[in-house]
């Protein structure tokens, strides 16, 4: 058991016995008015009202009343997706930990359910809450992006498709920019062989990368940089055909038309005279450092 996984194993059971706790105070001042007759319906109502006006722990109490007063009650499996929507929406690194066990727990004990995509979509949500910026860590970022992959998966009818697709591309763009950012970073460190393997693994490996014209620009300038003239071309052409508006757009436009231009004469060199590169790969960034774009 690592340290880390210690510390929030530690964290999860702390929030949840204060939760607990202030639950049970709640539950002893919070008492059902003597004429509900479908008291399951009433604190679920309430609880969604709750959760509405963003009183998050309040909402919890009355889901977590239903949950544990009301085993047989059609609302039990509402209601669990309610207690994670509560932490979800606190949104403090504590509650989004207690978020994807509630909505695991759903997705365990209600695999069948016609809201299991839903609950699949959410604990996608509380990775995606916890996205770092591309030059930090991109462990939670990679968890989400997985975690939207199922949701495609398993629920390719799911009226929630639209969005996750949405959250998905943003998702994979957080991680493929980590990459790009790199790849860039070695091109400008002149460390051509290590810019081309990074920007050639990233186009394999995302290729709808939103911010690709970049990616088409640094790999088709690192291969010119090695003399791979007829393996860059091909990658400003691309660029020319998939954006009407980049920055990087006019100089792939004049790189075509001098590489088209320079092809067609046999034995004319097709670069310029590059200062060597480094001997060696320079170090990349650390997560902490913000690489050059």
């Amino acid at each position: 058991m690592t340290s880390e996984f210690r510390i929030r194993l530690s964290t999860i059971v702390t929030a949840a016995l204060l939760t607990m706790s202030l639950s049970a105070c709640a539950s002893k001042q919070d008492v059902l008015p003597a004429d509900v007759k479908e008291p399951d319906k009433f604190l679920y109502n309430k609880g969604t009202e709750s959760l509405d006006k963003k009183r998050w722990m309040t909402a919890r109490e009355y889901f977590r009343r239903l949950i544990d007063g009301y085993p047989q009650s059609e609302l039990r499996p509402d209601a669990k997706l309610g207690v994670g929507d509560s932490y979800l929406g606190e949104a403090t690194t504590e509650s989004l930990l207690l978020a994807v066990n509630e909505y695991r727990e759903f997705l365990t004990f209600y695999p069948t359910s016609p809201r299991a995509d839903y609950a699949q979509y959410k604990l996608g949500m509380t990775y995606f809450r916890q996205m770092r910026a591309p030059q930090r860590d991109q462990t939670e970022t990679r968890e989400a992006v997985r975690e939207f992959q199922v949701f495609m998966e398993r629920y390719p009818n799911s009226a929630l498709r639209p969005e996750v697709e949405a959250k998905l591309r943003e998702s994979r763009d957080r991680v493929s920019t980590s990459e790009y950012q790199v790849g860039v970073f070695y091109y400008k460190q002149r460390w051509y062989p290590g810019a081309i393997d990074r920007l050639r693994a990233l186009l394999k490996s995302d290729p709808g990368f939103t911010y690709r014209d970049g990616l088409y620009y640094y790999l088709g300038e690192a291969l010119l940089k090695v003399r791979l003239d007829a393996e860059a071309l091909p990658l400003f052409e691309k660029l020319v055909a998939e954006f009407t508006v980049s920055e990087y757009l006019e100089k792939a436009k004049l790189r075509e038309a001098e590489l088209k231009a320079k092809m067609a004469t046999a034995g004319t060199p097709t670069t310029p005279a590059e200062p060597p590169a480094p001997e060696t790969p320079p170090a990349a960034p650390s997560p902490d450092q913000k690489p050059q774009s």
